[in-house]
């Protein structure tokens, strides 16, 4: 039995494992399941909410009443906190990666609905966002507030037990269902959710490899960062852990022009996926991930998933993310469109 610190009750839990029928037909000996994390709520969907849980629960035990996190425009972790701080009765300050757009669309928009005070910082000057942020909460305590400040995704050492709690849930769906897993596959950009599951499964005592298809940065990158965030989990909640046996598989090649752009290939993808199955995906994580999977599969024994007879692909969310990308749909509009 997992000891896990303090949470929240912020996710609609479990969620549902299901198999993907007709994907998995074009395979000949591969079962294709979907863990449907997107389904962890509405405004709140998909896999931050996981991670939050854990974090929340400490910001109010130490008796914050603001929260400062930091992402893309188009964050769905920015998204998520800012919702979630509205529901709790706390104020979020989001650091967004970038220019002030025009006009607000996903999860932006849903951002300023919240009440979310935002700021704006430029690309060129995005490698200071965390002193900025530190210096920001330092400002709120001059002011006779407390805040807590999460990292980009929530991932850090307490955002790691979402993952970790998940595995404990994917254990039950396994037994459940009566499958057991080759392979587990996700989508990694901040590296909180791979740590957490590469964590989970080890307690959880899952034999399923994890997978992670990033959508920026690079292998080497996530190798360190997942290191460090382990270690770091491992040190604050005194676990016996090794670090270094951990087997990190982070599949290059699929991240496209970079973060939060895409190619062709995803979008359609996301349109295939929404067609045969009514499953959404998103270009920033999920389509690019499940892309990455459905072309490693196609590779037979040459891809990283070769000999994989049953593949679950964890579905992080990120619908309001497609939305400022409606005009990539386009070819949707071609009568020849399949």
């Amino acid at each position: 039995m997992i000891d896990f610190p303090p949470r929240l009750d912020l996710a609609r839990l479990p969620t549902p494992l299901t198999r993907m029928d007709r994907l998995s037909a074009e395979f000949s000996g591969v079962d294709i399941w979907v863990k449907h994390d997107e389904m962890t709520g509405v405004e709140v969907s998909g896999n931050k909410v996981r991670k939050l849980e854990f974090i929340f629960a400490e910001a109010l035990a130490q008796g914050c009443d603001t929260v400062i996190t930091c992402g893309g425009v188009q964050s769905n972790h920015c998204r998520a906190t800012a919702v979630l701080a509205a529901r709790l009765g706390l104020k979020a300050h989001l650091l967004l990666r970038g220019e002030r757009p025009s006009w607000l669309s996903g999860n932006l928009l849903l951002d300023h609905l919240s009440g979310a005070e935002i700021s704006y910082i430029s690309q060129a000057d995005w490698h200071t966002h965390e002193d900025y942020g530190r210096e920001l909460q330092a400002d709120y305590e001059r002011r006779g507030h407390r805040a807590q400040f999460i990292p980009i995704g929530g991932s850090d050492a307490i955002g790691l037990w979402g993952y970790i709690a998940a595995c404990e849930e994917l254990r039950k769906d396994f037994e459940r269902t009566g499958i057991e897993p080759d392979a587990i596959v996700v989508a990694t950009g901040s590296g909180g959710t791979q740590s957490g599951l590469l964590v989970g499964r080890e307690l959880a005592g899952l034999r399923a490899r994890i997978l992670a298809f990033n959508v920026c940065d690079d292998a080497a990158w996530f190798e360190q960062k997942v290191r460090r965030d382990v270690a770091a989990w491992s040190e604050r909640y005194d676990a016996a852990f090794d670090v270094e046996s951990l087997a990190i598989d982070t599949i290059e090649g699929y991240m496209g022009p970079g973060y939060g752009e895409a190619g062709p290939k995803v979008y359609r993808t996301i349109a295939t996926v929404a067609r045969r199955e009514g499953v959404f995906l998103d270009p920033v994580y999920t389509g690019k991930a499940f892309n990455g999977m459905l072309s490693e599969l196609r590779k037979g024994q040459s891809g990283c998933l070769a000999g994989a007879g049953t593949v679950v692909f964890i579905h992080t969310g990120g619908l309001f993310g497609v939305f400022p990308h409606h005009l990539q749909f386009d070819f949707l509009q071609d009568p020849k469109h399949e």
